[in-house]
């Protein structure tokens, strides 16, 4: 994966004056590539395995005890989480960019990202906890 800074950046309007004849556009980040494929292949893992339910992936983090927020998502102790829970995370991660603008980009810089995904790849060739 890349480095931290490499997950995206914010774009700042500086060049407009904020009025009504030279409006600004509202702040937002820019991606990566590696996090739009990521977020591409999260999206075709879902649509892919209806099985795990993971469009409801609120109710599976508050199954496991977990409050969807920056907070409760990043300090939780995914070690003996099964996968599916993990994959929750990684969705409600996701997902929280379409209520707050860099929400994504701070699970990747706190490697929260990174610690969820070494949790599935530490689970790879266990038998489905479903």
């Amino acid at each position: 994966m890349e480095k931290a800074d490499t997950y995206g950046e914010w774009f700042i309007d500086r060049k407009h004056a904020g009025t009504a004849d030279d409006p600004w556009q509202m702040p937002f980040v820019n991606y990566s590539n590696v996090v739009n494929a990521f977020r591409s292949a999260l999206g075709t893992f879902v649509d892919k395995h209806p099985n795990m339910q993971l469009t409801s992936y609120g109710e599976i983090l508050e199954e496991s005890g977990i409050s969807w927020g920056f907070e409760p998502m990043e300090d939780v102790d995914v070690s003996n989480f099964s996968g599916r829970t993990v994959m929750a995370l990684l969705v409600g991660a996701v997902r929280a960019e379409r209520f707050c603008d860099g929400a994504l980009l701070h699970f990747f810089e706190n490697s929260c990202i990174t610690r969820w995904l070494q949790r599935l790849e530490e689970r790879d060739g266990v038998s489905s906890d479903h």
